[in-house]
């Protein structure tokens, strides 16, 4: 089967994840700036979290332009992911009310890494439907930057009982890794079509 109903309910259930984060910030009760300057945990802990959704549907676009086909496998190792994906602004509002306390912070790290670990395991179901010679295994290689993004989630869960600053600049720090464009699948797709 195709990917276009996959995509399609996958853009739905993202906009609806970013909608409830930006439903989550209140507005000050007053008109001075210093009001807004006290959101500052909202604001910074929404940036993150919008960044992360932002990524994942950025990646999953270019991972199923790359897919030529999907099973039953697939659906479902979608959803995996996309339950993850829809605990983030859970997560989000919880660790911004807190102001980065050590257990909201430690639970919105779990949640990105098995977001990230659902991504992988949704990757690999495509790649062992598709073939090891298809389009999206030969443009993800070994993918050092997913597995670099694991032990950065993992550090990061390591240190939050004592510096859960910490941990928040390992998640910011695999948002960064992923900012930068990777045009792997992209090139490949280019390559690709050039010798159709």
């Amino acid at each position: 089967m195709g990917t276009g109903r996959l995509e399609a309910f996958t853009d739905g259930v993202m906009a609806v994840a970013l909608t409830i984060m930006v439903l989550e910030l209140k507005p000050p009760h007053t008109t001075e700036w210093q009001a807004l300057l006290a959101l500052w945990p909202a604001a910074l802990s929404y940036v993150l979290s919008f960044v992360y959704i932002g990524l994942y549907w950025n990646n999953h676009h270019h991972m199923l332009r790359a897919t030529e086909r999907i099973n039953g496998r697939v659906l479902w190792a979608n959803l995996h992911w996309l339950f993850w994906v829809t605990l983030v602004p859970f997560t989000t509002a919880w660790m911004s009310e807190s102001h980065f306390d050590t257990v909201p912070v430690a639970l919105y790290g779990v949640v990105l890494l098995m977001t990230g670990v659902a991504f992988l395991l949704m990757q690999r179901e495509i790649v062992a439907f598709n073939g090891r010679d298809s389009l999206l295994s030969q443009a993800v290689g070994s993918d050092t930057k997913g597995k670099l993004s694991l032990v950065l989630y993992l550090s990061a869960l390591a240190v939050v009982e004592w510096l859960p600053w910490l941990s928040c600049l390992f998640y910011a720090t695999v948002a960064a890794i992923w900012f930068i464009p990777d045009r792997r699948i992209e090139s490949r797709i280019k390559a690709s079509n050039e010798q159709a």
